[in-house]
C-alpha cells in the first residue's frame, strides 16, 4: 500500500486550516452583533459615564476636568444620601414581598388541579408584568386618589379614613412599593412554578411517609432544590429595585419633598434639569459601582445555600 506524499499530506493540511478558518469566520460573524451591541450600548456609555464624572460638563461649555471633586461632592449631598436611603428601602422590600407572594402563588399552581384552572391562574399572575410599567403606575395612580381612589373607597366601608397615598411622606414610599411588587411578582412566579415542577416527586411522597410534616416537606426538602431559582429572583430582582424610576415618576414625582425619590430619580434631574452632566455621571457610576458590589457579594455567599444536584 503506498503512502501519503509529502504534498499530498500538504494538501490535507492547507485544507483542514482552511476550514478551521470558515468555522472561525463563521463564528465570529454570529457573535459580531452581540458583542457590536454591547460595545456601542453598554461598554460605550459606561466608560463616557465615567470620564464624564470627572469633569465638570453642563453640556454649554466643554467638559473640564475637576478629577474628583464631584465624588467629594457627594458625600457632602444630603439629598443624595435620603435618595440612596430609599433606594435601600425600595431593594429591601422588593426582594422580601416579590419572592414571598411569587413562591407563595408559585405552590399554590404547582398543586394538583385542572390544567385550564393552572393556565389561567399562571396566566393571571403573568400578565401585569407584559404591560409597560408606566400603563400600571398611572392605573395604580387613579386607584390611589384619596377622594375619588377605589383604594380609599373599600377601606371606607369598614370604617378606614381616606389614607393619602401618594401625597403623605409616611405612605408615598408604601404606594411605590406595593405597585412595583404587584408588577413584578409574574416573572419571578414562572421562574419558581419552573423550579418546583422539578423537584422529584418520589422524593418528596418519600419523606411524607418518613412522617414529615408539609412545613418540614417544604423547609427541608422543596426550598433547598429550588435554591437555584431563589438566587436567579434574587440577584435580578435587586438589581432591578436599585433602578427603580418610571413608577416614582408616574405616581409620587419623588415626594412630597425627596420622600420617595430614588437615585435614579435625583440623578436624572441632576442630568436634565439643572443640567450637570459632570455629578450626574458620578452619581450614576456610584450606583454601577453599587450594584457590581452587591451582585458580586451574592455570587460569594451563593455557596452557603445554593445547592446543586
Amino acid at each position: 500500500m503506498r503512502s501519503p506524499t509529502s504534498s499530498t499530506r500538504q494538501a490535507a493540511g492547507t485544507w483542514r486550516t482552511s476550514a478551521v478558518r470558515r468555522e472561525a469566520i463563521t463564528g465570529y460573524a454570529f457573535i459580531a452583533p452581540s458583542v457590536l451591541g454591547f460595545v456601542v450600548f453598554v461598554l460605550g456609555p459606561v466608560l463616557a459615564a465615567i470620564y464624564l464624572s470627572l469633569t465638570k460638563y453642563t453640556i454649554l461649555r466643554p467638559p473640564e476636568l475637576v478629577g474628583l471633586d464631584n465624588y467629594t461632592k457627594m458625600l457632602g449631598d444630603e439629598r443624595l444620601l435620603q435618595t440612596y436611603g430609599n433606594t435601600f428601602v425600595y431593594v429591601a422590600a422588593a426582594v422580601v414581598l416579590i419572592n414571598a407572594v411569587a413562591l407563595a402563588a408559585a405552590v399554590l399552581i404547582n398543586q394538583h388541579m385542572p390544567r385550564w384552572l393552572t393556565v389561567l391562574f399562571r396566566s393571571a399572575y403573568f400578565f401585569p408584568y407584559l404591560v409597560a410599567l408606566v400603563y400600571v403606575s398611572i392605573i395604580w395612580q387613579a386607584l390611589f386618589q384619596k377622594d375619588t381612589g377605589i383604594v380609599n373607597y373599600y377601606l371606607s366601608t369598614i370604617g378606614v379614613a381616606p389614607v393619602d397615598w401618594l401625597n403623605s411622606p409616611s405612605m408615598s414610599k408604601v404606594t411605590v412599593i406595593v405597585v412595583d411588587t404587584w408588577r413584578n411578582i409574574g416573572f419571578a412566579m414562572l421562574i419558581y412554578v419552573a423550579a418546583l415542577q422539578e423537584v422529584p416527586r418520589d422524593v418528596v411522597e418519600a419523606s411524607e411517609i418518613d412522617g414529615a410534616g408539609p412545613w418540614q416537606r417544604f423547609r427541608r426538602i422543596v426550598l433547598p432544590m429550588i435554591s437555584q431559582a431563589t438566587f436567579f429572583n434574587v440577584t435580578t430582582t435587586v438589581i432591578g429595585a436599585f433602578q427603580i424610576y418610571e413608577s416614582i415618576i408616574v405616581l409620587t414625582r419623588g415626594g412630597p419633598g425627596d420622600s420617595s425619590r430614588s437615585v435614579v430619580m435625583y440623578l436624572t434631574e441632576k442630568a436634565f434639569s439643572s443640567y450637570d452632566m459632570g455629578y450626574a455621571s458620578a452619581i450614576a457610576v456610584s450606583l454601577f459601582a453599587l450594584i457590581l458590589v452587591v451582585t458580586l457579594v451574592q455570587f460569594r455567599m451563593r455557596k452557603r445555600w445554593v445547592h446543586y444536584e
